[in-house]
């Protein structure tokens, strides 16, 4: 069993201090757990939440749907990661999710994206010939520039000074340049001609500026899922809990102890180091190391206190970027949203499992616009999903599960507040996608909005960033976060294992993974 009661918990802790406390639940927390109770560590991880998994979980938010509250899909998880801890035995189980997304249009054409390459060739053929081709080679740059990062992905990663000098008279020295200097638009331009097509591929991921240097260089630090083993990636079923449950028990097995429902109120610094935590509930738990898997200005600012750190320190880690905004939509309906005006009376269901709304560029710019300029977005851009196409375990006979990840938002209004602005928006998003499945209205039972302030206060992530801090250029690589990624903290006795670290968000269980194996190089320990 996940946890534990507070009598049972309690009593152990009232030994020698723990080896390690692991501030969060999060994947990356249970991770970084699982490796250090692996090595022969005494190990507590302190959840706030009834469930672990921080933004990874499964929740019945209606009565009888359990829903991907925040995460939704694996597609750049580690396959170390995955046989390290030996998760398809401790129940990950997981559905390669093929058409890989969905795009209708307004004129009620459509574009298919598959997971081979040349199936997805010939649907770009219905618009353009040349988009065909040029979808190769754009599929062959994100392999090399994901490769630039995927060799650094599960060590500690070189600043973006000395990854230059790396690759300085190699292959790799103009993509790189590239990504740090040149735009999204002159790349699009480059490989395409069609605009449908460009909208179908393009991604600013954080940033929002097609226009500005170094979104080719963010896009590409989550580009190593494309050098991932795909029988690892897809739709988990039981949702995303099901996952982080696994990687819990992993970290059980391997002696790893998980109390929920207790939430730190501060780290306890000591002459400068960290010796515990003290939960809001006044106990004080002792610990040789402490491991924050909470975001970095959460951990600092709050966990840590401004008091306990020197002026610069405080002003970098005020200073990280966290200004990326989004929403997240569920919905329990009845029936499937209908795109028969597109795909004809008979098409195959698993072709709406995952679906973007984003018709043109002009679209994308005018979202992006919308966010700098402060509006909750007139022109959302949609990445639907509809998981009970594939996975019947998790909703009511009959009745189906419609969850959207929408950008970009800002993250604080500029009129209004998200509590205010929270139906109209939900109303907002529910009208953009009957447009394209008119019954999709009428169909639903119940739904729930999440904004940027929602997700802040749920899962403690500041400002509703998902990534913990922006994946832009100044804070990937070894730049991510104080030097060599982040694990290492400027207060002895403590690290970071959470997205803040190298190489950032996305459900990878890489900065776990790291910020273990940086705790066990620095106290003389090697995993078994």
């Amino acid at each position: 069993m996940v946890g534990g009661s507070t009598e049972e918990v309690t009593t152990a802790m009232n030994a020698v201090p723990y080896d390690a406390i692991i501030v969060g639940g999060g994947h990356n927390g249970l991770v970084a757990a699982a490796y250090l109770a692996r090595a022969g560590w005494e190990v507590l991880v302190l959840e706030r939440r009834h469930v672990v998994g921080g933004a990874c979980t499964t929740e019945e938010i209606f009565p009888g749907y359990h829903i991907s509250t925040c995460s939704f899909i694996v597609h750049i998880l580690q396959d170390k990661i995955v046989r390290d801890l030996d998760l398809y035995k401790h129940g990950y189980h997981v559905q390669s999710l093929d058409p890989a997304r969905f795009f209708p249009l307004p004129d009620n054409r459509y574009l298919l994206h598959w997971e081979d390459t040349e199936r997805t060739c010939r649907e770009l053929e219905k618009f353009s010939d040349r988009d065909a081709v040029g979808y190769r080679k754009w599929i062959d740059f994100w392999k090399r520039a994901g490769g630039i990062f995927n060799e650094y992905f599960l060590t500690e990663p070189p600043t973006v000074t000395e990854l230059c000098e790396r690759v300085s008279n190699t292959a790799d020295e103009a993509l790189l340049d590239r990504l740090l200097n040149g735009t999204l638009t002159e790349l699009l331009d480059e490989m395409f001609e069609t605009d449908e097509v460009k909208a179908s591929v393009m991604h600013t991921l954080d940033m929002k500026d097609m226009d500005e240097p170094g979104v080719l260089f963010g896009y590409a630090s989550i580009k190593p899922n494309l050098l991932t083993a795909p029988h690892n990636l897809g739709l988990v079923t039981g949702g995303m809990g099901t996952l982080t449950t696994a990687m819990a028990r992993s970290a059980q097995g391997f002696g790893a102890k998980i109390r929920l429902g207790a939430e730190v109120k501060r780290i306890l610094i000591e002459n400068g180091q960290a010796q515990g935590v003290e939960l809001t509930d006044g106990q004080v738990l002792r610990s040789k190391l402490v491991l924050s898997n909470a975001d970095p200005k959460r951990t600092f600012l709050k966990l840590v206190g401004t008091e306990h750190l020197e002026a610069n320190v405080v002003q970098a880690i005020t200073e990280l970027d966290t200004d990326f905004g989004t929403l997240k939509f569920h919905a329990a309906v009845s029936e499937l949203p209908d795109f028969s005006r597109h795909l004809g009376t008979d098409y195959d269901s698993r072709y709406v499992a995952s679906i973007r709304i984003c018709p043109s560029t002009d679209y994308y710019r005018k979202s992006a616009q919308d966010a700098m300029e402060g509006h909750p977005t007139r022109h959302p851009i949609i990445d639907v999903q509809i998981p009970t196409v594939y996975d019947r375990t998790i909703a009511p006979e009959g009745t189906h599960i419609v969850s959207m990840w929408v950008r970009y938002e800002p993250v604080k209004p500029k009129e209004g507040t998200w509590d205010q602005l929270r139906e109209q928006e939900g109303n907002r998003l529910i009208d953009v996608l009957t447009e394209y499945a008119p019954n999709f209205r009428k169909s639903i039972i119940d739904w729930l909005v999440y904004t940027p302030i929602d997700l802040e206060r749920r899962v403690y992530l500041t400002d509703g960033n998902i990534h913990h801090t922006s994946h832009v250029p100044g804070q990937l690589l070894g730049d991510r976060l104080f030097t060599r990624g982040g694990y290492r903290t400027p207060i002895e006795g403590m690290y970071m294992c959470g997205a803040g670290t190298h190489p950032g968000g996305e459900v990878s269980g890489a900065p776990g993974h790291n910020a273990a194996h940086a705790v066990l190089a620095d106290h003389g320990k090697s995993g078994k």
